[in-house]
């Protein structure tokens, strides 16, 4: 099996658990806030969903962050070039379902967001030791609309 389709069958497992237990699923995101992120292919134009752990902006609600972290991989997700072409998306929070905007975060902002993640799952911090010198983890603002 390639590594592209061992990928997709990981996801499609924790999408499955997570439209099944209302946004809740175990393993490694046991616990952790999950997002299901709907985007589409920038060339092939097939519709792709993701699952990533997000960070909720405190002081605005309608606001979740979410990291292209990749596990820490030398590139960046296709959905993080994807989501940035598109400008829009749709998103999975728990039981709801709704459209956002996507914006990149960058600078001290960025910073400040991504600290914050690393700080509450340490593992972002490791992904981010993996991909020193090689790339900045980027960050994308959801806004629900």
């Amino acid at each position: 099996m390639s590594d592209v389709a061992k990928a997709n069958d990981w996801n499609a497992k924790i999408i499955d658990e997570f439209r099944a237990n209302d946004g809740k699923v175990g393993g490694p995101f046991a616990g952790a806030p999950l997002a299901l992120v709907h985007h589409r292919g920038r060339s092939s134009g097939r519709e792709y969903i993701a699952p990533v752990m997000y960070l909720a902006e405190d002081s605005d609600p309608a606001t979740i962050y979410v990291f292209a972290s990749k596990a820490g991989a030398p590139t960046h997700p296709q959905w993080y070039h994807n989501l940035l072409a598109a400008g829009r998306a749709e998103v999975e929070v728990g039981t709801q379902t709704y459209e956002v905007t996507v914006t990149e975060v960058v600078g001290p902002d960025r910073d400040r967001v991504f600290d914050e993640q690393a700080r509450r799952y340490p593992g972002f911090a490791g992904y981010a030791e993996k991909t020193a010198g090689v790339r900045t983890i980027p960050v994308l603002a959801l806004h629900r609309l």
